[in-house]
Parts: structure tokens; sequence; C-alpha cells
């Protein structure tokens, strides 16, 4: 009976906790709410650009500013006209280029965007600008951070299932049975969602990026790039990004319906 309760128990509150993510639609996790989030992601920001040195490179700083606050305000309009404008006041943008050799970039919830030195040398536009700071706001606004942290309440609650399912069991059975839901939870739940999450993020950048009027071409031209420059072999299966080759072929897919859809609001 307590196997029962438990489960079901389980099933109520996961149910309770989905909703949609806006562009892509997909049906997603969330048991944590936003002020959850952006309180303790606010936090963390500022501890970081308090210690990150800024760059001096002015020309480059005001780049990340101007097509930072074009995507922003796409966002902004994308989400106020499709029903979500209590999800505008989430965000209070910040745009920052910081001394880093690394080709990398985030957006923390609340839309704290950091940029990379090292990443904007390969950048040659604008537009090749847009496809970063466009995949690091779509993981803001699909909440992907939210998501993350229920995946992990999930997964505590799945413990806690398998401690009652197994309470009577010898040692080694337990044992077994907690290394096996470990590795169950790390390659078919934890690092695929991630996965999950940079393609959907992708994706949903693409849209942002073209709102914005920039040219969605560039998402594959940037990404070759990052792939030539990239010295990361390790196996998709058990990496926290898609592979390269997965990562533009899903763009090429994507582009033609993007452009569609939303090729009127690329400047000319």
């Amino acid at each position: 009976m307590k196997k029962i309760f438990l489960l079901t128990a389980m099933v109520a509150v996961l149910l309770s906790g989905c909703n949609k993510v806006p562009i892509s639609g997909r049906n997603q996790l969330n048991l944590v709410s936003d002020s959850e989030v952006l309180q303790s992601s606010l936090a963390s920001y500022k501890e970081y650009i308090s210690k990150a040195p800024k760059s001096t490179q002015t020309v480059k700083c005001d780049q990340v500013t101007r097509v930072g606050r074009k995507i922003a305000a796409a966002t902004e309009s994308y989400l106020n006209s499709h029903g979500m404008s209590d999800q505008v006041k989430n965000f209070a943008w910040e745009f920052n280029l910081v001394k880093d050799s690394q080709l990398n970039a985030f957006c923390m919830p609340g839309g704290k965007i950091v940029v990379y030195e090292g990443i904007m040398n390969i950048i040659a536009s604008d537009d090749e600008l847009a496809v970063v700071l466009g995949h690091e706001v779509a993981h803001a606004v699909a909440k992907h951070s939210n998501e993350r942290l229920s995946q992990q309440k999930a997964l505590e609650y799945g413990g806690a299932i398998l401690g009652a399912i197994t309470q009577n069991a010898s040692q080694d059975t337990k044992n077994i049975a907690n290394q096996v839901f470990g590795l169950g939870a790390n390659y078919g739940v934890m690092l695929p969602f991630s996965r999950k999450h940079e393609i959907e993020a992708d994706d949903i950048g693409l849209v942002l990026m073209t709102m914005a009027g920039y040219n969605p071409d560039c998402a594959l031209t940037f990404w070759q790039k990052m792939s030539a420059s990239s010295s990361n072999t390790k196996a998709e299966f058990m990496s926290t990004h898609p592979s390269d080759a997965t990562r533009i072929a899903n763009l090429q897919s994507k582009l033609p319906k993007v452009k569609q859809e939303y090729g009127s609001y690329i400047k000319k």
C-alpha cells in the first residue's frame, strides 16, 4: 500500500508541474517557481560579474550590447504577442563582454548575458553574434534552468520510491538497484535532457534572431566555425551537448520553416 501511495503521489506531482516551452511548444517538467530560480541565479551572477575581468575592447563590447538589445526586444515582442506578457517581467537584461579566451557565452535566468572574448574571435558579423545570443537567450526563455532543477527533484522522488520498493531486499540487491538507478538517471534522463535543451535552444534561437532582423543562415556558418575550432572528441552518448554534426543537421532541417514563417523580419 505504501508503494502504491508513493507512486501515485509522484505521478500527481509530476503531472501538476508541467507547462509548455514558448516557440517550441514542448511540454516540460517544472517543479520550481520562477522566483526561486531568479533569486538564486541573480546571486550567482552578481558574485561572478563582480570578479570577472571586463573586456576593454570597446567596439566588441558595443557590438554585444547592440545585438543583445535587439534579441531582447524580439524576445519580449514574441512573448507579448503570444499571451505570455507575464513572463516579460522575469527579464532585466544585461550584456557583458569579459576577458576570457574560451569559446563560450551564457545567459542566466533573468536575462543576464555574458560573452567571452574568445568566441568573439571567430565571429565575423552581427548576424553570427546573433546566433550566439539568440541561443543563450533561448535557454532563459525556455526556462531550462527551472527544468533541470525540476528533473533533479523528480530523481530525488524516484530515489525515495526505489528505497521503499527495495526496503525488504538484501543489501546486495539494494546496492545493484541503486547503481542501476544512478546510471539510468544520468545517461537516461539528465544528459539526454541537456542535449535536448541545446537543440531546443538552437531552434528557439533561430526564431529570435530572425525576428530581430538577422540572417538565420549564419547559424550554419557559425556552428561550422565552432566545429572546426572544437577539440572535443567525447562521444555524443556521454556528452551534455549534441555533436557538431547533429547540431548542424538539425539547423539545416529547421531553417526553411523559420525563414518561411519569420523571413519578413530579416533586414534587407
